[in-house]
């Protein structure tokens, strides 16, 4: 009776860990040569992964602008989301308010949908662009944009000015 109850129980959990193990696989993004996740989606999503401490409500706000806007926000909790954005590049005194990676490059702070799809658009050589702080005027700090924004680039290149609009 023992012996039944034992192999009754493997098999239980030779299903379980199959199943478990397909899932996890199928729900893993699959990373290009350069490391980064893939953003490529069949349907035209447009794809983004935030990195944001869990208790900023901005980031929030920010993501469910980006959804409004036709993207698919993965967030991902991370209190350390500062240390990540200085170790990819982003310059210290560039910080924003989280960290984001979209088609390869990283983005620091609540920049609009708009510089995002410049920026995947142009396709420039550079390692991502940083909105710095929390500008009151920036999506998800204000429901919409008012006023100009100066958003800088950041790569091997040094810091420029990307757009200021």
């Amino acid at each position: 009776m023992n012996r039944r109850i034992f192999l009754a129980s493997l098999a239980a959990l030779g299903v379980g860990g199959t199943f478990t193990f397909t899932t996890l696989t199928s729900a893993q993004s699959t990373d290009d040569a350069t490391g980064h996740a893939s953003t490529d989606v069949s349907d035209g999503t447009k794809q983004i992964t935030i990195w944001r401490d869990p208790g900023c409500g901005c980031c929030d706000t920010y993501a469910d602008y980006l959804e409004e806007n036709g993207y698919q926000v993965t967030r991902i909790d991370d209190r350390d989301f500062d240390k990540r954005s200085i170790e990819v590049g982003v310059p210290e005194q560039g910080l924003g308010c989280h960290l984001a990676e979209i088609e390869g490059y990283y983005v620091s702070g609540l920049v609009p949908s708009e510089i995002l799809e410049r920026l995947v658009t142009e396709k420039p050589d550079i390692t991502g662009i940083t909105l710095p702080g929390m500008p009151s005027n920036a999506p998800g700090m204000a429901r919409v944009k008012t006023g100009t924004l100066k958003t800088y680039a950041f790569g091997e290149g040094g810091i420029a000015v990307y757009s200021d609009e």
